[in-house]
């Protein structure tokens, strides 16, 4: 048997198992898994090597290998079998705190900026709830750019890539008014855009490499485009690598389409 903690034993074989690992941090300091280790537990982030507890702030936090123990006034308590975690909500907060009080770590940044999209996407944290988070801890690292984040996921933006086309793009100088993730009913289903101008059927997508680079999703993408076009929408798509080192020339390009559907409209 090993002893990774005090008052702790483990299976040598099972020793090097993440899951193995952060039971016996809560094991050896009674408390919860939290930030980056609770984000994993939910099936947020990736295991990472260092495992996050936190404890009571009256509490002496043990110096233990591989674990960082944190001491909070509100101790956030989840059941997870087989460990006691943090709240996704509280997790993601958290991890955001820690990640903007260490400006050396981009990684971690990353991984925290992932977090609050993902969550408020797939609707395991609520815009609110991480607000109401965040509202409480006045002095959070970072807190002033999380709540931005907040509302441009709330906005519609899906993605990071849809964050940075949106303000480096969609919002340049004399552009027209979008609604994001606008749905459009098609015979195979309902779609939602990216970003459209309603008034002249414009929509605009922005492709991510992770999910339009494949043939399938391109010829995907295809069907879906005449799809639309029968339906009478203007279906402008940029790359990820156009949409970074071109956004003047996606600027352009978006307006000449935008003020020949108008001059079709007037000319009607």
């Amino acid at each position: 048997m090993e002893r990774p903690h005090p008052g702790v034993v483990v299976l040598p074989e099972r020793a090097g198992e993440w899951r193995v690992r952060a039971l016996a941090a809560v094991l050896a300091t009674d408390g919860v898994l939290s930030h980056t280790s609770a984000l994993t537990v939910w099936g947020v982030a990736p295991a990472l090597p260092q495992v996050h507890v936190s404890i009571r702030a009256g509490r002496r936090a043990p110096v233990l290998q591989a674990v960082t123990t944190h001491r909070v006034q509100r101790l956030d308590r989840a059941a997870w079998e087989p460990y006691p975690v943090t709240s996704v909500r509280r997790a993601v907060v958290d991890t955001w705190g820690s990640a903007h009080g260490r400006p050396t770590e981009p990684r971690l940044v990353e991984l925290a900026r992932a977090a609050v999209i993902e969550t408020l996407r797939d609707g395991r944290a609520r815009a609110q709830d991480l607000r109401s988070e965040a509202d409480v801890r006045p002095a959070l690292p970072g807190r002033r750019t999380l709540i931005r984040l907040i509302a441009a996921v709330e906005d519609g933006s899906q993605s990071e890539l849809e964050l940075w086309g949106v303000q480096h793009v969609l919002r340049g100088p004399g552009m027209p008014e979008f609604v994001q993730q606008h749905p459009v009913r098609l015979r195979s289903g309902t779609v939602r855009l990216d970003a459209a101008v309603l008034r002249l059927k414009v929509a605009v997508q922005l492709d991510g490499a992770a999910f339009h680079g494949s043939a399938e999703a391109r010829e995907r993408d295809t069907r879906r485009d005449v799809a639309l076009a029968a339906c009478g929408w203007v279906v402008l798509r940029f790359s990820y690598r156009r949409l970074t080192t071109d956004p003047a020339g996606c600027r352009r390009e978006i307006l000449a389409v935008c003020a020949a559907r108008e001059a079709l409209l007037r000319a009607r």
